[in-house]
C-alpha cells in the first residue's frame, strides 16, 4: 500500500468512527470498483433510487450499475415540463435511497454542502429513507470552516462552469458572495447528526472523484 492510500486509510477511520457518534454509518472503500460493490450489498433490489447533482456517482461507475439493475429509478432531469418536475421530486422525497455526494466532509464527521434549487440538501435532511453519501478523499477537511472555503471557492466554481452558469466565481475561481440569477449557492447545510440514527451512510473512497 502506498503512503497516499495509507494516509486515506488511516483518516477515513477517523472520520468513521466520529460518524458513528452522529448517529450516521460509515465505510471505507478503497477505489471506486469498491465502492460500487458496497453500494450493491446495502440496497436491495426493487428499491426505488434517485440522486442529487452528482459527479461522484457518474465518475465512480455507480451511475451505470444502478441503470443496469433491478430498480426503480427516479430521473429528475427525465421531467420535461414544471408539472413532471413537481412530480417526480414528490417520488423522490418517497425514495428508498436517494444518492449524493459531499461538497466536504470534516475529520469530525460532519457534512458540509452548498445548493442551488435545494432538491439536494432537502433529501438529505429529512424525506427518503436512506441517504448515501459517496465522497472521494479529496473532499476531507479539518474544519467546517475549511469545508466552507472547499464549497464556495473550489466546488462551486467548477460546478457553474459544468453547469454553463454565469456567476462571478465561474470567471474568477473565486466566491463573491453573490446575488446572481445564476448563483448556485443559495442553500448552506451543515449535517452534525443524523436524527435517525443510521439513515444517513457515508461511503468514503480512496480516490479523488467529483468537486
Amino acid at each position: 500500500m502506498t503512503p497516499k492510500k495509507q494516509y486515506y486509510e488511516n483518516t477515513a477511520k477517523t472520520i468513521i468512527a466520529n460518524l458513528e457518534k452522529r448517529q450516521m454509518k460509515g465505510w471505507y472503500c478503497q477505489d471506486s470498483a469498491a465502492a460500487v460493490k458496497k453500494v450493491l450489498e446495502l440496497v436491495p433490489e426493487q428499491s426505488s433510487v434517485t440522486w442529487g447533482g452528482t459527479m461522484t456517482m457518474e465518475e465512480c461507475g455507480l451511475m451505470d450499475a444502478l441503470k443496469k439493475g433491478s430498480y426503480t429509478l427516479i430521473d429528475r432531469l427525465a421531467a420535461k415540463t414544471p408539472e413532471e418536475k413537481k412530480a417526480l421530486f414528490a417520488k423522490a422525497v418517497c425514495a428508498d435511497y436517494f444518492f449524493m455526494s459531499a461538497n466536504a466532509i470534516t475529520l469530525n464527521g460532519e457534512l458540509i454542502n452548498v445548493d442551488g434549487a435545494g432538491n439536494r440538501v432537502a433529501c438529505l435532511c429529512s424525506g427518503p429513507d436512506n441517504v448515501i453519501v459517496l465522497a472521494g478523499m479529496n473532499k476531507v477537511v479539518t474544519t467546517l470552516e475549511e469545508g466552507h472555503n472547499r464549497a464556495r471557492n473550489t466546488a462551486a466554481p467548477i460546478n457553474t462552469l459544468r453547469l454553463n452558469k454565469k456567476t462571478p466565481c465561474s470567471v474568477t475561481g473565486k466566491c463573491a458572495d453573490c446575488q446572481s440569477p445564476d448563483c448556485i449557492c443559495s442553500q448552506i447545510v451543515v449535517t452534525r447528526r443524523s436524527h435517525i440514527p443510521g439513515r444517513i451512510k457515508v461511503i468514503l473512497i480512496g480516490e479523488e472523484l467529483g468537486y
